[in-house]
């Protein structure tokens, strides 16, 4: 365990609220070396529709739908599961959870967080000479060796997960309400309550946790100042560098913006769109400005909207998931419905990327962890497989080839957890398990099993409206494909080098600046 010890000791001392003293930057006598700057950011429960360049009807996306001007739009590009632990754990490791073994989110008590045999993006790209951080949410365990300080990430500032997930003294939008948090001594409880009230959410910067309960009204100020200050450092180091950004935005709670100008996007959703868009706006600015030239940014999202949020949730577009909404229930997060997981993702890098193009190439999440490694000239973990493909050719514009087959986990909705229920192969989407998930109207769509599974035509019903009949020519054309690249799958995962994580529980590993609090309250930052 010395090497634990040491490591916490070295990561948990910070300099000017930023770095590590002992992260050296620079390296004397040598120039950058030709590896491209690597710039994620994942946007959280924001549906495709929420991104103006991808629906006429969303207002307040400027910076976005500039960076897609300037860029690679991709409008066939999917989330590898539907809500939040499971779609990070893919990100960061090209495998699907039944590979991984996140599968579905992790609590504030948990024990665990992505396996540690599991390697991450930035452990890949640190041992080949990266400088790396992590900045927002995280949520792939915090207790131990799954901080993210022990993954891969030299500098972390950022909530360990969802924003919902503790209380604060300045809620924002919820619904149900989030209520504040407890003044005195003793606990304030509500059956109805989204929030978990009695403990307060922590904001880390590496190890220490530095503001316990979080102002959220600043929280996207915060993020984007530790954005800005990296890249900056980084840059002038001569290294090439990391930034994974997991924003807050957007999902609840909504932070309290002020009023604006147009009565049209007083609504509490609009008015976060725009913040977080101009916090995205802020960290192109950077790049633009000090890495131009050799800077990979790509911008996607975790998840689809969170329709029970009524709302406060977002636009799936024209992926309405009819179907499913007829019966009951939600068609948008956690379900294997087009609003569950097909995300807004954007990619930009002047000179290397072309500029104003959209891709039709079928594309995931998955794909990012291959697709920056491979430009960042390292190898991929050996003796494991991998989900993910390398998507290069369609980012510079040499191709329009992505996946042929993606498979869609079951992220919470009807179903196990992280079972492949839901299977897209070209242009048709088989279901073989539907319903599970909560609609705005409090209503749950049932659960049903389908042996011959509903097949849909995207490209004739993207509102996965009417699926095929049963005795179509069609219908019994693609049946036995989906079979024959189920069985494939399901074998692959057999004989792969798979994870399995921890989910147990215990109070103890709740993160707390000072267990003398009711709430756990301290302010440093």
């Amino acid at each position: 365990m010395g090497w634990l010890f040491l490591k916490v000791l070295l990561v948990g001392m910070t300099f000017s609220g930023f770095l590590c003293p002992l992260l050296d930057f620079s390296i004397s006598g040598k120039t950058r070396a030709p590896k491209p700057n690597i710039v994620i950011i994942l946007a959280d429960d924001m549906g495709w529709g929420d991104l103006g360049a991808n629906w006429a009807e969303t207002k307040g996306t400027a910076h976005l739908d500039k960076m897609a001007s300037e860029g690679m739009r991709f409008v066939d590009f999917h989330a590898a599961a539907s809500t939040c632990s499971p779609s990070r754990a893919s990100l960061l490791t090209g495998r699907l959870g039944l590979r991984n073994g996140v599968t579905h989110n992790f609590a504030i008590t948990s024990v665990g967080g992505l396996p540690l045999n599991e390697t991450t993006l930035a452990e890949v790209l640190q041992h080949a000479g990266y400088a790396t951080a992590m900045i927002g949410k995280w949520h792939l365990g915090h207790h131990g060796s799954y901080h993210p300080n022990f993954r891969g990430f030299d500098y972390y500032f950022g909530i360990p997960y969802s924003h919902d997930m503790g209380c604060t003294d300045t809620p924002g939008y919820n619904y149900p309400p989030c209520p504040a948090c407890p003044q005195r001594h003793g606990l304030w409880r509500s059956p109805e309550r989204d929030c978990y009230t009695e403990v307060a959410l922590p904001l880390y910067e590496n190890l220490n946790i530095v503001e316990q309960p979080v102002n959220l009204s600043g929280l996207a100020r915060k993020y984007a100042e530790k954005a800005v200050a990296f890249i900056e450092q980084a840059s002038a180091s001569g290294r090439p560098f990391l930034l994974y950004v997991g924003l807050a935005h957007m999902h609840v709670p909504l932070p309290v913006t002020p009023p604006l100008e147009s009565p049209q996007n007083q609504r509490p959703y609009h008015a976060s769109l725009r913040e977080m868009d101009s916090l995205v706006g802020q960290i192109k600015d950077k790049v633009d400005h000090v890495a131009k030239e050799n800077t990979l940014l790509w911008f996607t999202g975790d998840n689809g909207p969170w329709a029970q949020k009524c709302e406060l949730a977002g636009s799936v577009g024209p992926f309405f998931g009819l179907w499913q909404t007829h019966q009951g229930g939600s068609s948008a997060k956690q379900t294997t419905w087009e609003g569950g997981h097909r995300v807004p993702a954007l990619a930009y890098w002047p000179g290397r990327v072309p500029a104003n193009v959209t891709s039709t190439a079928l594309l995931s999440v998955l794909d990012i962890f291959p697709t920056a490694i491979a430009l960042a000239g390292a190898s991929l973990p050996p003796n494991r497989n991998f989900d993910g493909l390398d998507a290069s050719e369609v980012l510079f514009g040499r191709s329009q080839v992505g996946h042929r087959v993606l498979f869609h986990p079951n992220s919470g909705a009807a179903g196990e957890y992280g079972g492949l229920q839901t299977i897209r192969l070209d242009r048709h989407k088989a279901f073989y398990i539907t319903g599970g998930a909560k609609a705005c109207d409090g209503s749950t769509g049932p659960e049903q099993h389908h042996d011959s599974p509903l097949i849909f035509n995207l490209e004739e019903d993207a509102a996965e409206a009417v699926p095929l009949q049963r005795g179509s020519p069609e219908y019994q054309a693609v049946l036995p494909k989906v079979t024959r690249v189920l069985a494939d799958v399901l074998r692959d995962v057999a004989n792969d080098n798979i994870s399995r994580a921890d989910y147990t529980q215990d109070p103890s590993v709740t993160p707390c600046c000072s267990h003398s609090q009711i709430a756990c309250r301290c302010q440093t930052v």
